[in-house]
This record gives C-alpha cells, structure tokens and sequence, in this order.
C-alpha cells in the first residue's frame, strides 16, 4: 500500500509532467513578418510590418495572430498617414487579428515542410470573417515556421476608399506572412 506522502509525490510528478509538457507545446514569436500589396496601373503600394504577434499551441493546433496596425511601415509617409487614419481607421481599429485552426496538424508533426490548412476567423477594421489559409509549416525541436500568401477584398473588410483615389488601391490586396516560433516557456 502507497502512504500519503509517496502518493502526493506521485500525483505532484504527474502534474508536473503535464504542465511541462503542456507548455512544451507552445510556440511563440513577436517579430512575425506580415506585408501587403497592391497593384494597379496608377501606382504599386507595399507595407511591412515586423511586430507581430503570432501563438500556435501544438497540442490543439490553435494559432493567434495580432497585428498592430500603425506598425506598417510604407515607402511614402502619406501612405502611411493615409492608411491609418482614412482607410483601415488604426485609432479605432488598432490590430487585424486571426484566430483559428491547424486543420491537419497530426500530418505535420513529422518535421518535414508540408502544406497547412488553417481555418479561422479574421478581424480587420472591425469585420469579423471566416476564412481558411494555405501555409508551407516546417517544425523542428527549437521551432515552427508558418509562411504564406492570401488575398484580402477590402471591401469584405468595409474599407472605403475615396472615389478621387479609387483608382490607385486594387479591390484585392495580396497578403504575405512568415511567422518563426520559438517555445515558449
């Protein structure tokens, strides 16, 4: 028969091995990249952000991503301005964020680069919408890598545009992202 002490012991072990390996399977970076495109006749316009905020919890296959949205940084300071106080509205909207899925996350677990299916819900300016995102993921002891591409309609997002520069910002604006995690302790 176990006495109280050998059994708490015990019990204390068990606790512990499940809280480190819960925690052992979180993966965390706050330098993610995000940057977009847009392309018409009338001019191209890209943006970069590199403080992203990305979590992907391996045990479930969740992932959180936030995005700040005054962190882009344009080639055009009027860019810049006009994005954050007339288009995406930062003050009262101040991240993008996404929350969602791995969809086949056992598959990818062998460490190799393989095709991710992630669905969730994508916040901008406000509107929330269902999406899912192909990604290449790559995870090794030290990291998981998440890189891809999407396209967002602005007007999915109840982004106006004003009719005098209608012209120079594409309906749809091609979204690229490269997250490094690292564990997270």
């Amino acid at each position: 028969m176990i006495n109280k002490t050998t059994a708490f012991t015990l019990l204390l072990f068990f606790c512990l091995m499940n809280t480190t390996s819960f925690f052992g399977q979180k993966f965390l970076t706050k330098n993610g990249k995000v940057s977009f495109f847009s392309h018409t006749f009338v001019e191209d316009i890209k943006a970069e952000n590199n403080q992203v905020l990305s979590i992907i919890d391996l045990e479930s296959g969740e992932i959180a991503i936030n995005v700040l949205m005054k962190s882009f940084v344009f080639e055009k300071a009027l860019m810049q301005e006009h994005f954050n106080e007339n288009y995406v509205e930062s003050d009262k909207y101040p991240k993008a964020k996404f929350s969602g899925t791995i969809k086949n996350l056992k598959e990818l677990l062998s460490g190799e680069e393989s095709l991710a299916k992630i669905t969730g819900e994508m916040t901008i300016h406000g509107v929330k919408k269902t999406m899912t995102i192909e990604s290449i993921f790559t995870k090794s002891e030290k990291e998981v890598s998440l890189k891809g591409k999407f396209i967002i309609n602005i007007k999915d997002y109840d982004i106006k545009v004003p009719a005098v520069v209608r012209n120079n910002i594409s309906d749809e604006v091609e979204t690229s992202f490269q997250f490094i995690h690292q564990p997270y302790n």
